[in-house]
């Protein structure tokens, strides 16, 4: 499994060099797209707690109830480095006809109905990424 064994904000940007410029530019996106989402990095949860343990840059914060009813902090949309490409996440489902667009973007490489993943921002798609975060924000 892929570990970004940092402890804060900037360390996650410089964690992979090649990378970094891709990261702050989608940070940009997002900080654009949704600036009352408060940008942050989110540790994970602590091993044997219930939710996700990954670290991520987060934006926002909301929760949803782990398969054990616990209450668990997520970010509304969170950005996270993968071995070989980048996901993100969003604290809503963008399942309604309207965000099939960004679903069957050329750009992303998989996707789900909280999830998509990119290898490169430059192929990125701005405009469809930024809707679906103002959607995702409005949803709240």
């Amino acid at each position: 499994m892929f570990r970004v064994d940092v402890e804060t904000l900037e360390a996650y940007f410089a964690f992979d060099p090649k990378r970094e410029g891709d990261l702050r530019r989608l940070d940009a996106l997002i900080s654009k797209a949704a600036p009352s989402l408060k940008r942050h990095f989110h540790k994970g949860t602590p091993a044997g707690e219930p939710g996700m343990c990954f670290k991520m840059i987060g934006y926002g914060k909301s929760f949803y109830h782990a398969t054990t009813g616990e209450k668990v902090e997520w970010p509304v949309v969170g950005v996270a480095l993968q071995k070989n490409y980048i996901s993100v996440y969003f604290g809503y489902e963008a399942r309604r006809s309207r965000d099939r667009p960004l679903r069957r973007a050329p750009w992303r490489i998989a996707h789900g109905p909280q999830q998509f993943q990119f290898r490169k921002v430059r192929r990125f798609g701005f405009i469809p990424c930024g809707t679906l975060i103002q959607r995702g924000r409005a949803s709240l």
